[in-house]
């Protein structure tokens, strides 16, 4: 198998992802910026490493690479360095984000990321396996879809990396796709009530990736992605609203930041063993009427970012991906998901 390369290896998801590649065979190569951590965790699994950050010369660590497959959020600080480096040493680039701006943006690059041959692919984990999976399928049952709607309810707590995600998008509100276009839209504005399969839940709409993603997968111009939360939390979202300018503020983002790495360790192997994601999904038609609906049951979060990264980068490594930028639905098919222990899906 040729070299991978698992950037912030020792991160809550990274460790997870390094520990699975190492005994599946991938003999990953181990990187980040904290030598110790780093060193401790290769030792460990036996595994060469590379310890560096953002501010080092990223495109000399990439020597003998293959497949880079960063781990390391916030990705909106960490996604641009290291494309920058892939698209110079000819190595294809994979993350695990879920931030809106980050697909818009390497999207972007899909042209020189063609021209030097080069895969992009960002967003192999939960972020946005299952989703984009989901609306890649609702597509084919209705191609002359005109609008998607996406909407998850998860069990389960937090990463700190997570965690530090949600918090870098504070005071920036929430996203919609109209005609094609994005649409900024206040947080907690839009909401509906879905049945999931096992009762119904009032979801409200967040920024999540799929409006980047799903949108090249099925070329759906209308696309909305909802989340379900308590009561008492889109209330108080709602009352926030005014406020939201704040939480954007470096000094209070620092200070949320620290909060997080001094209490916050992720769920244990216990908790992740009980948890389950479901996806519900629904296209319809503005010309004739027409809607399908599609349900997706995964296990947890965590453990479905594993499998889907592994899934992805082993099919990167075998050459499987195109050059540019790609979606994992658009590259590897509507039924990526479903090759993942524990997924089901279910139509209506």
């Amino acid at each position: 198998m040729d070299s991978l390369l698992v950037y912030g290896a020792y991160g809550y998801t990274g460790e997870l992802i390094s520990r699975a590649a190492v005994d599946r065979g991938f003999d990953p190569v181990l990187a980040g910026r904290d030598p110790d951590r780093l060193h401790r965790l290769a030792a460990d699994l036996d595994c060469r490493s590379r310890a560096f950050g953002l501010d080092d010369d990223i495109a000399a660590q990439l020597s003998g690479i293959d497949t880079l497959l960063n781990c390391a959020g916030p990705f909106e600080e960490t996604a641009d360095p290291f494309v920058e480096a892939c698209l110079t040493r000819g190595v294809d680039y994979l993350d695990i984000t879920g931030e809106l701006p980050v697909f818009e943006r390497l999207a972007r690059r899909d042209g020189e990321a063609r021209e030097a041959g080069v895969t992009l692919m960002p967003g192999v984990g939960y972020d946005v396996v299952p989703t984009d999976s989901l609306s890649a399928h609702l597509h084919e049952r209705l191609p002359d879809a005109t609008h998607l709607s996406l909407a998850l309810s998860a069990s389960g707590s937090l990463s700190g990396g997570t965690l530090k995600t949600l918090i870098n998008g504070f005071g920036s509100g929430s996203a919609v796709r109209e005609g094609g276009q994005l649409r900024a839209i206040p947080s907690a504005s839009k909401h509906r009530v879905v049945d999931f399969g096992s009762g119904t839940e009032t979801v409200m709409t967040i920024p999540w990736g799929d409006l980047s993603t799903a949108s090249r997968t099925t070329g759906i111009p209308n696309i909305a992605v909802y989340v379900a939360v308590p009561d008492a939390v889109r209330h108080a979202l709602m009352i926030a609203r005014p406020f939201e300018g704040v939480f954007a503020a470096d000094p209070v983002q620092r200070v949320l930041k620290r909060l997080v790495d001094r209490f916050v360790d992720g769920p244990s192997e216990a908790d992740r063993a009980g948890n389950e994601t479901v996806i519900w999904g629904e296209a319809w038609s503005e010309e004739t009427g027409e809607t399908v609906q599609s349900i997706l049951r995964t296990p947890d979060t965590y453990a479905l970012t594993v499998e889907a990264a592994l899934a992805c980068a082993e099919r990167d490594l075998d050459g499987e991906a195109a050059a540019g930028f790609q979606t994992p639905a658009g590259a590897f098919g509507p039924d990526l998901v479903l090759e993942l222990p524990g997924v089901s899906r279910r139509d209506s």
